[in-house]
């Protein structure tokens, strides 16, 4: 025992010398680095007076700068903006500009929805009266005499074809069942639900650009002069197109109302802000983009119609769960916070994707009064004496909304969601009726004199009264031969005040068309377009980068190799 104590003892001691040389030997290297380290810094210093007396020299002061100096410099330099003054001020004014575009955006998206809401009403007031018209003008034709060659004036034949593929798209909704579509689409998960709303949103682009060709290619056919040449397949088939165009597009829509039908009605409202984030999206793919004044105009429609639709969609998801719980007051204010939130985030969402995009692309805010001018114009004009098109078409071509589908789908949804059984029941719809009439005429009056005053404040009244005659490449427009002192779309009287009520006079076909150009507003064009002009000398085609003004840009006009 005694034995195994002395080993012990003699292995402890052998232990403590070696930590003990250990720990001399650490200290040593400690005291080299410290060494090191301060004649590494002595050797800083020494560079450091160096380059301070360098800078003092470029500096134009004495070679004993030091550092203290230095410090004391840096702490108590100063410099002057003004020096670059025109720098600060543009920042400033691009801030101005990001405060001013929410207000004067929303002027345009307000003055862009009751454009729509006119158009809208349009289809359900005014166009079943125009067609009762047509028809009793049809009937009445014999006891009158046949003094036109016209059967039907232009306007009442496109009024007809509109009655007619409304109520033959109405039938045909009765066989797509809603109830089945909701459940169906209920049964499947968020990701698929995302997916197909995304899908319909750009098949709704696709389906509505082709749409108002095929409306304008039925229009044009059935009411072209028979005296020229048939260079079509005939008025039947584009009506069978336009009539499987309608349906196809009402049920497209329908498919969109019952998928946020189906967000609103989800117990966690996953799929509801899943929806609203896609808005989020949008901005990522076009602040990024560089953006003309043209396509901005285009992408402003396109959020104007866009707005619009949503909110038919919002009134059409509310009408189906307000029948589905008896019309109960109490569950509308259940839904009445989402629907607030879905048409908030639509606001910020514009307002953002606006405001940054006309930051990076350097455009003022006062180019939204230009575009909002631009509407009002083509309002002015439809009104006129010659128009060449009905309003509600100009604000299809304009702004990509076509209300006849969505008006079939509304239809649809009021007729299986309200029953009108009993006398009383039908007074209050025709009294409804007539309360539709009301404000589409209110809405129009006030609309026509808010245009009215919006051309008079661009200074675009000139282009109404003195447009400027189609010239051909090479010419200029004062070579063609003969000039004419009625305009497109106006007409005046003994007083010389333009009427805005006169019916439309066919014109000549002799007499060359007239296009409405601008001499003044040359800010908005773009060098992309090209025209093609078949001169009556040389059957040669002539191509030619043409300006093209704004009111010739519609909603599918392709302006920088860019549709949105």
């Amino acid at each position: 025992m005694l034995l195994r104590e002395k080993i012990a003892f003699k292995k402890s001691k052998i232990e403590f010398s070696k930590f003990r040389r250990s720990d001399n030997t650490l200290r040593i290297r400690f005291t080299q680095h410290v060494a090191f380290c301060v004649a590494g810094l002595s050797n800083v210093l020494q560079k450091w007076d160096v380059c301070l007396g360098k800078v003092a020299c470029l500096l134009g002061g004495s070679r004993d700068l030091s550092l203290l100096r230095f410090i004391s410099a840096e702490l108590t330099r100063g410099y002057f903006l003004e020096h670059n003054e025109a720098k600060y001020t543009e920042r400033r004014e691009r801030v101005y500009t990001c405060m001013r575009i929410p207000k004067e955006l929303e002027k345009l998206m307000f003055f862009g929805i009751f454009l729509c809401l006119d158009a809208f009403l349009y289809v359900f007031t005014l166009l079943p009266l125009r067609v009762i018209l047509a028809m009793f003008r049809l009937i009445t034709l014999p006891c009158y005499g046949l003094r036109d060659r016209r059967l039907l004036q232009p306007a009442q034949v496109c009024d007809m074809l509109k009655g007619v593929i409304l109520v033959i798209c109405y039938f045909m909704m009765h066989y797509v069942d809603y109830s089945m579509m909701y459940h169906l689409i209920r049964g499947q998960s968020v990701i698929k639900l995302y997916i197909i709303y995304n899908m319909l949103e750009v098949a709704d682009r696709l389906i509505s650009s082709f749409g108002q060709d095929i409306l304008d290619a039925l229009y044009w056919t059935a009411t072209e002069p028979k005296e020229r040449k048939r260079a079509h397949i005939g008025v039947i088939p584009h009506f069978f197109m336009a009539v499987l165009y309608v349906f196809l597009h009402a049920i497209l829509i329908m498919v969109q109302a019952t998928t946020l039908n189906v967000a609103f009605n989800s117990h966690n409202k996953s799929l509801l802000t899943i929806m609203m984030s896609n808005n989020f999206v949008e901005i990522k793919g076009s602040v990024f983009k560089k953006f003309e004044k043209n396509n901005l105009f285009q992408m402003s429609n396109s959020d104007i119609k866009e707005r619009f639709t949503n909110y038919v969609l919002l009134l059409i998801v509310c009408l189906r769960n307000m029948e589905q719980f008896s019309w109960n007051p109490d569950h509308l204010w259940v839904l009445f916070p989402d629907v607030c939130m879905v048409v908030a985030s639509e606001i910020a969402v514009d307002i953002v994707k606006h405001a940054f995009i006309t930051k990076f692309n350097d455009i003022t805010a006062d180019v939204y009064s230009e575009y909002r001018a631009s509407l009002a114009f083509d309002l002015v004009s439809s009104r006129q004496k010659n128009a060449y098109t009905d309003y509600s078409d100009s604000v299809s071509r304009r702004m990509g909304f076509i209300p006849l589908p969505l008006a079939v789908l509304l239809i649809r949804v009021v007729t299986s969601s309200i029953k009108v059984q009993g006398v009383l029941a039908y007074v209050c719809v025709v009294l409804f009726y007539c309360g539709l009439i009301s404000l589409k005429v209110l809405n129009s009056i006030v609309l026509l004199g808010k245009s009215c005053q919006y051309v008079k404040e661009a200074k675009m009244e000139e282009k109404l009264f003195n447009p400027v005659l189609t010239a051909t490449p090479g010419k200029p427009a004062g070579k063609q031969q003969g000039t004419f002192k009625s305009t497109q779309g106006i007409s005046t009287d003994e007083n010389g005040s333009t009427s805005v009520t006169n019916q439309p006079v066919h014109q000549k076909e002799n007499m060359p068309s007239l296009l409405v150009t601008s001499n003044s507003d040359q800010f908005l064009t773009t060098p992309d377009g090209e025209e093609k002009d078949i001169s009556q000398d040389s059957s040669e085609l002539k191509h030619r980068s043409a300006k093209k003004d704004l009111l010739e840009i519609d909603r599918f006009t392709i302006c920088g190799n860019r549709i949105d």
